[in-house]
């Protein structure tokens, strides 16, 4: 469930409380009955690893320059690999 700060609009009291989606917000105050309002700050959210940046799925960007070069240096060595067998059965 989700905890959500208040704050007292009369005397400022500040709390935090654990309330489901559908409950209704709280209105009054605990401390002196005054009117309460919610407070809305940033999320601790953090979004690691690629994907995540506009420049990532772009060409021009380094890490997407370093994966089509890995990729053809594994076929030239596959392509290179592929004659000796066919040179090692023509010689015996």
């Amino acid at each position: 469930m989700p905890t959500y700060a208040y704050a007292c609009r009369s005397c400022g009291h500040a709390f935090d409380a654990v309330q489901s989606f559908s409950d209704d917000a709280l209105t009054v105050c605990p401390e002196c009955g005054g009117e309460l309002r919610k407070q809305y700050g940033s999320i601790g959210v953090t979004f690691n690893g690629s994907g995540f940046y506009r420049t990532d799925s772009r060409s021009g960007a380094k890490s997407g320059s370093s994966a089509p070069a890995s990729a053809p240096s594994t076929s030239e060595s596959l392509s290179s690999a592929k004659p000796a067998p066919a040179a090692a059965s023509a010689s015996s």
